[in-house]
């Protein structure tokens, strides 16, 4: 049931097939963390500045329900972390970031299945 959110800057649009990525990404983190439920992945083009100059990233944000071990969650950043090398290796320049959070426990679904 993991929440998968991709910001990327927006010149990427050429260069990095979002829909691959989220087609390796998606079915990569929900075997990681054994999950059951709905899973979601959003991806959101933005542009994107360093200092003030226009500079390629791709952040990844996954977010669990409480109760994933540290260990887990680290593991998983790195996984994460080489899927977004192998996908952004013809983006020169490219900052790439993951963060595995704990979803907040005011989390709440509709409608549950």
């Amino acid at each position: 049931m993991p929440h998968i959110l991709i910001d990327y800057s927006d010149g990427l649009a050429g260069t990095v097939d979002v829909p691959a990525l989220v087609a390796e990404l998606h079915p990569l983190v929900v075997e990681h963390v054994r999950s059951v439920g709905v899973g979601k992945t959003f991806a959101r083009p933005s542009t994107t500045y360093v200092d003030g100059v226009a500079a390629p990233f791709l952040h990844v944000e996954v977010g669990l329900l409480p109760g994933r071990p540290r260990s887990l969650r680290a593991s998983l950043s790195e996984d994460v972390l080489a899927l977004l090398d192998k996908h952004t290796s013809a983006a020169p320049g490219i900052t790439c970031s993951v963060e595995v959070r704990e979803l907040d426990e005011s989390y709440r679904l509709f409608p549950t299945h």
